[in-house]
């Protein structure tokens, strides 16, 4: 492990990079769906599982990748998971039709499962602990960056170029990723050898968690109190609630149920989720409110949208640096407080905001994100 601390930066580039590839392609395609609906002649309803099928794949599968990790090593299925995500780029890039491209992003969510299910991990082993909360700083910072900052690179990309460019500049980011990791990250050992993957709780859960995606998704569209949405949420509760009693009862658990009596642990947990779920909800919705709301051209929507991802690159390794030096706690509860003026400026926004009034109120949530992550 000395060895590692002495590539520590090192190994902390390389991981990151991946991290961001797989974060940014969550958001990316946000400002292509216009685009690309004229181009497949195609619809709205259909054109947004570009973006569905990445989110479900990510959402079934990084539980199940962690668990696997432990088991065979997380520097393996990490490197793994660059050359899934690196050949579903380029598949995405090339697809004919919408359905080819729905299912290339599919591919290409495995890929994504593993390297953001693992990054962390892979750095929090390799930075010695006194300086760890700089390297994980850092490592939130390039997540949350990858969130914000797809819309304004694909803004950007599609101006220049085509929207099939917004998948094909992943392939030699990809290939200089797997390099950097294959050189320079350390055969990392497995927690045991001894254990086995619970198959069955990994199947439960996904089937859980796809029909309520599916239910959250499909119900926008076609209404909530329909019998066959209705079907998917008791199924996935059904589903939910199974995966919980056999975790309880498996020998090697894929979730230690027992962490969630920590109440810091569960509070961790919770805020992270719901300040993600808020960037996303935010990362998502802008682009078209720029477009539609305000009329303004998709290379200027990208610009705009850098805004936060600036703050976001300063602050993020930051605040790591902070947390180490006066604790987490009163760091998290500053860029929370941040974070919550932000939005609220931010839902006074209407027709005639101008481009500068944008620009303010996202460097507030960009401000908040940053001391937050």
């Amino acid at each position: 492990m000395d060895e590692a601390y002495r590539n520590k930066w090192l190994i902390l580039a390389a991981v990151s990079l991946a991290l961001f590839m797989g974060t940014v392609d969550g958001t990316i395609v946000n400002v292509a769906l216009p685009t690309m609906v004229a181009d497949f002649n195609t619809n709205f309803p259909t054109i947004q599982w570009v973006v569905l099928a990445f989110l479900l794949g990510l959402s079934v599968l990084m539980l199940s990748v962690g668990r696997l990790a432990d088991m065979l090593g997380k520097k393996r299925i990490f490197m793994i998971g660059l050359v899934i995500f690196t050949i579903g780029s380029a598949l995405c890039g090339l697809s004919p039709t919408v359905y080819v491209l729905i299912g290339a992003r599919l591919i290409q969510s495995i890929g994504a499962a593993m390297l953001l299910a693992l990054g962390v991990a892979i750095v929090t082993e390799t930075w010695p602990s006194e300086e760890r909360g700089k390297a994980l700083g850092f490592s939130a910072g390039v997540i949350s960056l990858g969130i914000v900052v797809g819309p304004t690179a694909g803004g950007l990309i599609i101006a220049a170029l085509s929207w099939h460019w917004i998948f094909f500049v992943n392939v030699p980011l990809g290939v200089l990723a797997l390099l950097a990791v294959w050189r320079y990250v350390p055969p990392l050992r497995p927690k045991s050898t001894e254990e086995r993957f619970d198959f069955l709780g990994a199947a439960v859960f996904g089937i859980g968690l796809l029909a309520l995606l599916l239910g959250l998704t499909v119900g926008q569209t076609t209404g909530f109190t329909k019998p066959g949405i209705l079907a998917l949420f008791a199924g996935a509760a059904i589903a939910l609630v199974g995966f919980v009693l056999i975790e309880r009862r498996v020998r090697y658990p894929m979730v230690d149920l027992n962490l969630f009596r920590n109440l810091q642990f569960s509070l961790n947990l919770t805020t992270g989720a719901l300040t993600f779920v808020a960037i996303a909800a935010v990362v998502f919705l802008l682009p078209f409110y720029l477009e539609l709301a305000l009329s303004l051209p998709v290379a200027e929507v990208g610009l705009l949208m850098a805004s936060t991802p600036l703050v976001l690159a300063v602050l993020g390794p930051l605040s790591g640096s902070l947390s180490d030096r006066f604790g987490t706690r009163p760091v998290s509860v500053v860029g929370l407080a941040v974070l919550l003026v932000g939005y609220l400026v931010a839902s006074t926004m209407n027709a005639t905001t101008t481009p500068m009034g944008f620009i303010w109120r996202m460097l507030l949530i960009g401000m908040g994100m940053g001391i937050f992550q």
